[in-house]
This record gives structure tokens, sequence and C-alpha cells, in this order.
């Protein structure tokens, strides 16, 4: 279960406590309403959500952060630091936007028996690949939800899994391409890896009808 941040439908806790392993996002906006189960925080480790998180007693002490076992960092600090000259170009208002803080997430992690992972820049070189053949808009970098579909899809030990997605409403910072990635998603349900988890909850209340 793979549960973004945008709305679900009631009644969809049970279903995603109910996946082998539920990945959460940042501050976790729709917790309790998406279930409570989580087993790793996806956290985008660069700007100023990473600043605000890192520093903030109140994530660090949330149910959804005290109880998971793994915090990744979404943004490979060696790609960001490449992109940092490139956007003072294009985007000079982004001028803190690649500012590092996977130490501060790294150390969170060790300190309270975490682990912590870095997904690699790799997978995201090769989603942006992805998301420029499907003709994505110019855009910044893609959202932290598609680089961590991307990083499931792509590793090995997941290979047997099908991924459900929650909470993805393909909409946000004018900065991701929402647009490709409603498309890229799309092509993988179509290959059957991928499911949104509405469906699935509409075939649960017809069976239990």
């Amino acid at each position: 279960m793979i549960v973004g941040n945008g709305p679900v439908d009631d009644g969809v806790d049970v279903l995603i406590d109910s996946g082998d392993l539920v990945i959460r996002f940042n501050g976790s906006r729709n917790f309790g309403a998406a279930g409570r189960k989580t087993d790793v925080i996806a956290v985008c480790n660069t700007g100023r959500p990473g600043a605000a998180m890192v520093a903030d007693p109140a994530w660090r002490n949330s149910e959804a952060v005290s109880g998971t076992a793994e915090i990744w960092s979404v943004r490979d600090p060696g790609k960001f630091a490449e992109l940092k000259p490139q956007l003072a170009i294009t985007h000079p208002e982004l001028d803190d936007f690649c500012d590092d803080y996977t130490d501060g997430f790294a150390t969170f992690a060790a300190a309270n028996g975490k682990q912590h992972r870095i997904i690699t820049r790799a997978a995201h070189d090769a989603l942006d690949a992805e998301l420029m053949a499907l003709d994505a808009e110019p855009y910044v970098v893609p959202s932290s939800g598609m680089v961590v579909v991307h990083a499931i899809l792509s590793d090995p030990g997941y290979a047997d899994d099908t991924v459900i997605l929650a909470g993805f409403g393909h909409a946000g910072w004018g900065g991701h391409p929402f647009a490709a990635e409603r498309r890229l998603t799309d092509k993988h349900i179509a290959s059957g890896r991928v499911m949104r988890l509405q469906p699935l909850f509409t075939h649960a209340l017809s069976q239990g009808a």
C-alpha cells in the first residue's frame, strides 16, 4: 500500500491497514482516515519541507513517525546538489529547494532504531526518462509519490507484489508533472503491477453487502 496525502474514501482504513507493507509520506495528512499502520515514511528531504519536518517535535513524535520502522529520503543529495545551479537560472525563486537535510533524517532514524534509506538518483533519472517518453510538460522534479512508486516497481524484491495506491490525486504543486504522472500510473495499472484502492474498496463493499 502506497498512501499519498490526498483524499480517501470513508472506510478504506481497514483495507489499507491489511497491507503487507504500508508507505506514507511526510506529514501523513490523512492518517487515521487512511488507516494507521505505517511501515515506511517517505520524506522530501530537501528544501522547506525537509527543514520543517526534521526540526519539528510534533512530526518526530507523531504516531505515524513513531511507529514506522523505516524512513526513506526520496531525493538523492548528489542529484539535487547538481540541480541547484540549474534552478538558480530557471527558477530563482526556488533558492532553498535543494538545501539538503538527509543527514538530519539519518541521524533521527539511527537514534530511534529505524532504518534509513536514500532512493537512488538512478531511480529518479529512470523515472524522468519514463515521464519524458509520455510527453511530460516542463517540470522541476517528479512528485515524491511517483519516485517511490518507481523505486518499488524497479526493485526485484517486490517483483511478485501488487502495488496498491491510495490518496493519489495527481494534483498539487506546479513543479511536478502531474498529468504525465497520471498517464504513467495508468500505464502501470494496465500492466497489472499497480491498482488503485478505490476499485478494490468497491469490490469489498459489494462482497459484504
